[in-house]
This record gives C-alpha cells, structure tokens and sequence, in this order.
C-alpha cells in the first residue's frame, strides 16, 4: 500500500493544485470586494469597522433582511446604513421607523447616492444630505478633497445640559474623503467642517467667486420618537483605509459604546460573500444551529462506523501484505507465519465443529 512517501512529483503538484484552489475559493466566497462592505478588508472595505465596535467591548452584527429589525432590542443596538445601492421599499421603511420609534439608534452615512434621503424622511428625521462636495483648501489631510472638519460640539440633551454619553466625546476632528455635507434642518450640528470649507457647486475642484467659504454641518443628531437618528455626510469614515485617521476611530466607538450591539445594514447593499452570509445566517437563526448541530452528530457516528469498518479490512489485509512481503525476503519466517495462519484456522473449525455438536445433542 503507498502512501504520500512514495508519491512523485505530478502527485505532490496535483495535491498542492487542489489545496490553492479549494483555499482559494474559501477565501473568496468569504470575503467581499464591495466598498464599505462589512467583509470586505481592503482598503475601502469595513472590517475595521467590525474591529472597533469590538474594542468599545460592544458586539458587531450584520443585518442582512430587514426582517432582522425585529429580532433586534432597539434600545440595546445602533445600526449604521453605508450609502446604500437600492432604495428602501415601503415595507422595509416601515420597519425601520419602528426600530427609530421604540428607541433605537441609526446612523445613515451617505455622500452622493440617492437613496438615504427617502429613508431619512421615512424614519421621521429632519436632516438630509446635501450631495455637493465638500472641499477645504487649508484644514485637509491630503487634498482640498480630503477635508477636516475641525469644529466639533458637544453633543447636548433636550434640557440643554451635556450628556452622559456623546458622541463627540474626545473627538478632536474627522478626516473625511470625497464628502458631502448635511442640511441639519432642525437636527443638532455635531461635527462641522473647518471656516475654510466651501460647496464646490459647478465641481471643477476649484474655489470660484460664486463659492461661499465658511463651516459646513457633516455630522447632526436628532431624537425621533424614543430613538435617535445620526447623519454622516461621509460613509468614507467607517471604511478601513479612514479608521486611523484623526478622530474617526474614536467617533465610532462613541457609537458602540452605550450599546450592547452594533449593526451594518446591508440589506440593500449588493455583492455580499455567500460563505459569510451562511455563516450570518447560522448565527442569527437558532433552529439552523440546531439542524447543523443534527446533521453535524449523524455525519460524525456515520463516519465512526464506516471507519471501524474499513480499520478492521485493512488489519486483515496487512496481515496478509506482511506475509508476502516476508516470504520474499526470508522464507523460514513464511513459513512460519503461514503454518500459524493454518493452525489457527484448523483451531477455529475444530471450535465450529464442537459448537454444532452440541447443538445436535441439545436438539436430540
């Protein structure tokens, strides 16, 4: 019998082939290219994001159905919805403004795409996202592109007295990338570009004397029922290339830390790894742990039984591989291990025999 010690060489390259290929396709239906997707570890993806709410010692969830809402304690969670793809049908909003409206957090993140806004409104919240750039030519990390925004408050309550948990709390700036601005509408500004900034309107990425220069709102915050609605003119600031930069990690944190849970709503957002969304799905659903748990245990006793099965046909043939092995290096030893073999068979029907014997004198 040969084992991997006697394979050649196309054998080994055949065995690494399919090693790269399974890893291979592992890794891809488990992680995703989308931006700011949630398995996605590029540069522009958010597994950061997962890695930070962690750290705030608050537990990462994606929701992937709407129908996930419900299983949610709205009081106990924050979601943040990244620029979705699709717009929110009627029922999907309805479920929305009833997680907001029994006390939930939503932070909406959207720069350019339509579909926050109509969310927006559904939820009951009065902010909305502009969609003109933002640029800043002297508060930026990089470009005028790549503003600051500098002006940060201090989140307050409805009595007008700081509150316990804000979440500007040791936020110094925010470096965002390619950002719109917020339209607070009523909402509380929260995080403001620096007085440099300006809405580069005809988008020629230059200052032009129809450009107002001065702090434009990127963050607000608003109650909505028991709830409260965020708006983040940035999705940017939630992907991985952007968490270490300013205070952006810290403002996520802000957002874990009074919460048990922390969502990322990619309910209408596409190219999700099916791998992961498997493996979403077993976490949130208990009757499939318990299927899996089943089907787990019976392929487990199915392949004891069937392993003991084949062990005992591979001891018999040895036995007999040895022999012809021996004989052709020492004779004597055959000999001997066949007269053995012999003997014991003789033994065995001698015992046969016997046991018929008896059962004739008992039937007698």
């Amino acid at each position: 019998m040969t084992g991997p010690a006697d394979w050649d060489r196309p054998a080994w390259l055949l065995v690494a082939l399919v090693l790269v290929v399974g890893v291979a396709g592992a890794v891809g239906a488990s992680t995703s290219t989308s931006a700011y997707g949630t398995f996605n570890p590029a540069w522009d993806g958010g597994t950061d994001l997962r890695t930070a709410v962690a750290e705030a010692e608050t537990e990462p969830y994606v929701v992937l159905e709407t129908a996930d809402y419900d299983a949610l304690d709205p009081t106990a969670t924050a979601v943040v919805v990244l620029s979705p793809t699709e717009p929110y049908d009627d029922a999907a909003r309805a479920r929305l403004a009833t997680y907001v409206e029994n006390g939930g957090t939503l932070v909406v993140a959207e720069d350019f795409r339509p579909h926050a806004n109509p969310l927006l409104d559904a939820v009951g919240a009065r902010a909305r996202v502009t969609g003109e750039p933002l640029r800043d030519n002297l508060r930026n990390t990089r470009t005028p592109a790549f503003p600051l925004a500098t002006n940060v408050s201090r989140e307050r309550s409805a009595a007008d007295e700081p509150t316990e948990a804000t979440l500007t709390r040791d936020v110094d700036a925010l470096a965002l990338n390619h950002p719109s601005t917020v339209a607070p509408n009523g909402a509380t500004v929260l995080v403001a570009s620096s007085e440099f900034g300006y809405h580069d309107t005809n988008r020629n990425a230059t200052l032009d004397a129809a450009e107002t220069v001065r702090r434009y709102p990127v963050v607000t915050a608003e109650s909505v029922g028991a709830g409260r609605v965020v708006v983040v003119s940035d999705p940017s600031l939630f992907i991985n290339a952007m968490q270490p930069a300013a205070s952006n990690r810290q403002f996520v944190q802000n957002v874990a830390a009074p919460h048990d849970r922390v969502g990322v709503d990619h309910t209408h957002t596409g190219g999700q790894p099916p791998l992961a969304v498997a493996l979403v799905r077993l976490q949130h659903d208990p009757l499939v742990h318990l299927v899996v748990g089943v089907v787990g245990l019976g392929a487990v006793l199915l392949g004891s039984r069937y392993a003991g099965r084949v062990s005992g046909a591979v001891d018999t043939g040895s036995v007999l591989g040895e022999t012809a092995e021996t004989g052709r290096r020492d004779p004597a030893t055959a000999q001997r291990v066949q007269a053995a073999l012999l003997r014991s068979r003789e033994s065995t029907a001698k015992s046969a025999g016997t046991d018929e014997s008896d059962q004739m004198t008992d039937d007698e």
